[in-house]
């Protein structure tokens, strides 16, 4: 059922909202692939690996992927690509026409072809619990249903490929992160920053689990991009409290998935990293010669943390602009709340 579901989207020339809508409703309402409903999982994990089929561009693999089989609305998958919403829906058209028009068949690839397609499902994986894990807009500042989805399909493909150790990798990374999604938001639905969160809040058994895991990852000695990831969120769930954290060991793992992912982003996060373990002039530093990257001007993410590192520098004016900003863009609710607070903090330091 879910199979051809999906095969009618990806042969439809259009979909629009009320079907978007519908469809995020669908891929809500579908039971956990927990122990109770192991199949339903692996069936969409299926349906994941079809489309990533190498014929398409790899961008446009995990865009058709997440559109088409997720059901995530094509918005928040340009804001997870942090590319305009009009680029993002031009890539699905591409895929859709690439895929009439070489003939490609949307088929379960056979196991022999899985490796090859392995990159790109687990890209789809991460990005779905990415869009979950931060939601673009909206009331609600965490999606639980996608980042249960993504957990679900994290496991499916463990349980298909247990000698990979990034799939492994990816499962530790989603479940040492999620462990944090309780305390992340507080009693009146605000953000609440990892420095300011309160532990004993945290999904012990799923930081357990996760932990495991990635030790069992690093087993095979074949290091990638997930099993660094992992790491960096072991950091902080290994530390009982804010300042136990390991800032130098983040720094550090960050410098080495750039290997990896020799991205802006990459090179933004460790910026923070070097900003904790030094001081907040060199984060700036390395944030303020990353500024003219047109994707990173549509991550709030970046602009927030600027503000934060050009507080704790004691440049109120400028932490003020990168605050306003990181207003000018998409995001939920609770983050929105969050910067207004820290304006106002600013603004009326009595």
């Amino acid at each position: 059922m879910a199979k051809h579901k999906a095969l009618d989207r990806l042969r439809r020339e259009s979909l629009r909202p009320a079907k978007e809508a519908a469809a995020a409703r669908d891929s809500a309402a579908a039971p956990a692939a927990d122990a109770d409903h192991p199949a339903d999982a692996d069936d969409e994990l299926g349906l994941v690996f079809m489309c990533c089929h190498p014929a398409l561009e790899p961008a446009a693999r995990v865009a058709l992927t997440m559109r088409c089989v997720c059901g995530i609305a094509t918005g928040d998958i340009a804001a997870a690509f942090l590319v305009p919403e009009a680029t993002l829906a031009q890539r699905v058209v591409r895929a859709k026409r690439k895929v009439r028009q070489a003939g490609i068949r949307m088929t379960v690839p056979a196991t022999a072809d899985l490796p090859g397609r392995l990159a790109a499902v687990l890209r789809v994986i991460y990005l779905v619990f990415t869009a979950g894990h931060m939601a673009t807009s909206g009331p609600d500042l965490v999606r639980r249903e996608l980042c249960e989805q993504a957990i679900d399909l994290a496991r499916a493909v463990a349980r298909m490929l247990p000698g990979e150790p990034e799939a492994v990798g990816l499962l530790a990374l989603l479940l040492l992160t999620d462990a944090r999604r309780a305390a992340r938001v507080g009693d009146a639905g605000e953000l609440v920053p990892l420095a300011e969160q309160d532990r004993s809040g945290w999904d012990h058994a799923r930081i357990t689990e996760g932990e495991r895991l990635l030790e069992a990852a690093l087993r095979h000695h074949r290091p990638g991009p997930y099993q660094l990831h992992a790491a960096i969120a072991a950091c902080h769930s290994c530390a009982r409290v804010s300042a136990e954290t390991d800032w130098r060991q983040i720094a550090a793992l960050y410098t080495e998935l750039r290997v990896y992912e020799p991205t802006a982003v990459t090179e933004a996060n460790r910026a923070v990293a070097v900003a904790m373990a030094e001081d907040p002039a060199a984060g700036l530093a390395i944030l303020d010669a990353l500024g003219t990257d047109p994707h990173l001007a549509r991550w709030p993410q970046f602009h927030i943390a600027r503000a934060g590192l050009l507080c704790r520098a004691g440049r109120e004016a400028e932490a003020t602009l990168a605050y306003r900003a990181a207003l000018s863009l998409a995001m939920p609710v609770p983050e929105r709340a969050f910067i207004i607070r820290r304006l106002a903090a600013i603004e009326s330091p009595a």
